[in-house]
Order: C-alpha cells, then structure tokens, then sequence
C-alpha cells in the first residue's frame, strides 16, 4: 500500500530526519510518498480532497479545517514554540526591550511577512497586534514560502518577520537581521505543529499510524538527545545549507517530543477561542473533536520531554 505524508519545508519537523535516513518505508510495511507543501493551509486543502494520509500541520490551519468538515486528527505532538519575530538589526528586541508591546509599536507604519493566511504564525501574529490595538497601524503580508520572506527583507519590501525559527536564522544570515521577540515568550508552550491524520485512514490502518507514529518518536529523541548528529544529516540531505545553519534552528527553541501534554492541549485552547474571535472560525472546537491521544499514550506512555532542551 502507499502511505501519503505531507510536510513542510521546515527542518526541525521529524519529516526531514525521516526522509535522510530513508528507512520508514520498511518500518512501516508501505510505499512511503513525501509530498511538500508550502504552507498548512495547503496541506488542509490537500486532507480535504483526500490527497493525504498523515501530515504535519500547525494547529490553527486544522483546526479552520475540522470546523469546516475536515476529517482529521491530530494523534501526536513533535515541537513546542516555534514562532518567532524576527527583524532588521535597526528594531530593538528582547532582552533590551522587555514587553512584547513595546516591540511591536516599532513596527507601526511598516510591513512584516508571514506565512499565509491561517497558518500559525499568522494566527499569532494577529491575536498579539489585536490584543495591543495595532491592527490598523501594522500591514500583514502574507506569503505562500517561507524562503519568500526572507527575499522580500533582503529587498526591503518588509522591515519585520514572524515565522518559524529556521527563518529568523535566515534572516539573520542573509538579511541583516536578528531575532527581536524569542519563541519561549510570545506564546509558551504552543503548539509548534502536531501529527494529523486522515480519521478514515486512522480506522483502517491503525497498525501502519502506529508504525509511522514510533518512527516519529525516534525521530524526536534523536533530535534531543543528538542535535549536532541531527544537524548534520539534515545538512547533507537538504544540501544547501550548513549543519551550523540547522543547529542554530535547534538551539532557537528546543522543545521536542511527540507527546501530547496537557499544556499542549491547553495551549491549542487558546488558539480555538481566538480563532473564534479574529473570525477564522465560528464556533470553539472541543479538544475531543481535534485530538486522538490514544496511540501516542500507547508508544510513549512515560513523562513528555519537551522541557529536557537538547543535549550537547
């Protein structure tokens, strides 16, 4: 059989580990399809027309998606806290400013990129401007990649970024930039991304989910516990960037593991009711309708390791 798998392009993801070391279509018995996407919006279309089994998606996109008869779960977690604001060198950040508000009055009257409509970024993006009545005074561009955002600092088309942490080193190598607001403070313990699955998949192969989801759970140990290992693999196999470029991405926010907590869960909460109220959505989704912990609680049953960092 073959097992479709969408991901993105962002490197921290276990998709990436996965795809280097070329075994999952063994581990899993299956013709293994990768299928990149650019953002998680995209993959959600892609689940609708029932082009997917199994995706790695931020939780607001599918959580539009579910409210819009989507059917999808997300049965894993993988990383905590990867958004991330990022900038020209000429902003003031963290730790010289302190408060997220006084970073993001810098930004009134000058355009900052981010991943598209609906994507987790975006979501954070605009709940923080909402919160501190800068709606109107901040112009939002949304892009469809990632590596997009980073052509439009270099070109002075955006002055500011929020997006993953691979972006902010982007930025910070190849536009002048830096990081101006770190992810452990803009949203603590959100949801980074979670693993999703078609639901009628999930009935049907529920052995082949189980192997993916193992596989998975590897794959985030091996980023813990060996980031340097990590980070070379994924140099190679990308083939354009350095594994300096990849450890520094790790070191941006390491909070990797495939449980899903109770803070995750809380988190993804938060992200319903303001979903509700910028108007991506029009009713709360219940955590039962998004979450099916049962496997991950079955192949990872002892203590999450989102907070043991990364090991050097």
């Amino acid at each position: 059989m073959k097992l479709r798998i969408g991901h993105l392009s962002t490197f921290y993801h276990t998709a990436v580990l996965l795809m280097a070391r070329g075994n999952l279509n063994k581990h899993t018995g299956t013709d293994v399809e990768w299928r990149l996407f650019g953002t998680g919006p995209a993959i959600v279309n892609a689940f609708e027309k029932n082009e997917l089994d199994i995706a790695y998606i931020g939780l607001p996109p599918a959580i539009i998606g579910i409210e819009h008869g989507v059917a999808i779960k997300c049965i894993a977690g993988g990383h905590m806290e990867g958004t991330v604001i990022c900038g020209k060198n000429q902003f003031r950040g963290f730790p010289e400013i302190e408060r997220l508000e006084d970073v993001l009055r810098q930004f009134c009257g000058v355009k900052i990129g981010v991943p598209g409509k609906g994507s987790i970024h975006d979501v954070i993006l605009k709940e923080c401007l909402d919160r501190f009545n800068l709606t109107k005074k901040v112009e939002i561009i949304n892009f469809q990649w990632a590596d997009q955002i980073t052509e439009a600092m270099v070109k002075d088309k955006i002055a500011a970024a929020v997006g993953t942490p691979a972006l902010a080193v982007a930025v910070k190598r190849y536009a002048d930039g830096r990081i101006l607001y770190p992810p452990s403070k803009l949203w603590p313990n959100n949801p980074s991304y979670g693993i999703f699955v078609n639901t009628n998949f999930l009935h049907k192969e529920r052995e082949v989910v189980e192997k993916f989801l193992i596989a998975h759970e590897d794959a985030t140990s091996f980023i813990r516990n060996r980031p340097m290992q990590t980070s070379r693999i994924i140099s190679d196999y990308v083939g354009f960037i350095d594994k300096e470029f990849v450890m520094e991405i790790l070191e941006i926010s390491p909070k990797y593991c495939a449980q899903i907590t109770d803070e995750y869960i809380s988190s993804t909460t938060e992200f319903v009711k303001t979903l509700k109220k910028l108007g991506y959505i029009n009713r709360e989704i219940s955590s039962v309708e998004i979450f099916d912990i049962s496997l991950v609680k079955k192949i990872h049953p002892e203590k999450d390791h989102y907070g043991n960092g990364i090991s050097y």
